[in-house]
């Protein structure tokens, strides 16, 4: 976080895999568009004309963070929206192009908005796999070349989990579905902004994005659909035919900008940010070792985002320490509680860890704004929490 002075440090946050904090920088160009630059980007008239002139160069930010062209970028509420879109609209325009393919193939470790999109389309008809992770959270790519077959519609990995930053190879994803004449999508919510990405370099149909995990805005996101691919989705939303006739409403332009600032920002910054994120991923567990806490580090062998920590603490239970903690440091774990019953992770599970192992995890990302001391400081309470 940011703070005023490098002796006092009240709260660091740590659960940057949740939400960023926003960019002053994006902030700086939002706020005038909430009050005195105030226009609709659908307005004929001059503020309406600047308005959707912000639209297009935060579009155009946001498509070279990517290597995308600008009108292959559809923006919507957020990655989530972006997933559905997707998903839902691929099958469904699938369906009234009267393409005889019904079988998607993800991941065990998408995104619940990927998962439950899937459940939703196997409950319709569709064919639903999902192909195991290793222990390190990476895709058995021997075991999803198995099961893309020519029936095959679409195959969604992800760029990077949400719980463990574990980032997928995506390219050898392509590789194995595009010989089958299947599509490829994937959730690029945690992967763009924090490392290089190149759609059209990943062989990409489709991509979803998220303002809020580049420090951006919340509540904004947007799906790149190539121009080359075979099947356009189907809009999910109708209205005013905004967004190529793919995504009804006004657009929030004020979201936008600081979303095309962010994506900016990040484009500029990705090896400096990436450089400086895993020195404090290092700090923190030369920290942890040298006050003898004992930790495991899930993932330690694979490709993971710069910054991201998955660490067991063995004999705890993780939320307990994570209510713990709240006062002083924000971080988080992948369980779930359901009717006082506590789960633990899907995501860890598919990775083959014990109920134990998963019920011990917290996940931690350490975003460009943190200092050596914040780090010291979470080192601090974390040690103290788990004494």
């Amino acid at each position: 976080m940011r703070h005023s002075s490098d002796s006092q440090v009240a709260h660091v946050y740590l659960d940057g895999h949740a939400t960023m904090p926003l960019a002053p920088e994006a902030a700086a160009v939002m706020v005038p568009l909430w009050a005195e630059e105030v226009g609709n980007a659908h307005s004929q008239h001059g503020r309406g004309q600047a308005a959707a002139a912000r639209v297009e160069t935060a579009r155009r930010q946001i498509a070279q963070l990517i290597g995308a062209e600008p009108s292959e970028l559809i923006f919507t509420s957020g990655a989530t929206e972006a997933n559905n879109l997707a998903l839902f609209g691929i099958a469904e325009a699938a369906r009234r192009q009267g393409l005889s393919r019904r079988k998607i193939v993800a991941s065990a470790v998408e995104h619940k908005s990927v998962l439950a999109v899937l459940d939703e389309l196997a409950a319709d008809g569709f064919e639903v796999a999902l192909a195991p992770v290793t222990r390190d959270g990476l895709v058995d790519l021997a075991a999803l070349a198995a099961l893309v077959d020519d029936e095959t519609l679409l195959v969604s990995v992800m760029g990077a989990n949400n719980e463990v930053g574990v980032m997928q190879p995506l390219a050898a994803v392509a590789a194995i579905a595009r010989p089958r004449g299947a599509l490829v999508h994937s959730d690029l919510a945690q992967l763009a902004g924090k490392v290089r990405v190149d759609v059209a370099a990943l062989d990409l149909d489709y991509a979803s994005l998220s303002a809020h995990k580049m420090y951006g805005p919340p509540g904004v996101g947007a799906l790149y659909v190539s121009g080359l691919a075979q099947v356009r989705p189907r809009p999910r939303m109708f209205g005013g035919g905004q967004e190529g006739g793919l995504r009804a409403g006004t657009l929030p332009t004020p979201l936008i900008a600081g979303f095309g600032m962010a994506a900016e920002l990040a484009h500029m910054n990705l090896a400096r940010d990436g450089d400086r994120q895993d020195r404090l991923a290092d700090r923190l567990l030369e920290g942890l070792a040298g006050r003898q806490v004992l930790y495991i580090q899930n993932a330690a062998a694979a490709p993971r985002l710069p910054g991201s920590l998955s660490l067991q603490f063995p004999g705890i239970v993780a939320d307990d320490l994570v209510g713990r903690l709240s006062g002083a440091v924000a971080l988080s774990t992948g369980s779930a509680c359901s009717s006082g019953q506590i789960t633990s992770s899907y995501v860890l599970r598919a990775m083959k860890l014990s109920e134990a192992e998963a019920n011990a995890t917290v996940r931690i990302y350490l975003n460009r704004y943190l200092r050596e001391v914040d780090v010291d400081f979470g080192v601090e309470q974390i040690s103290a929490a788990l004494r």
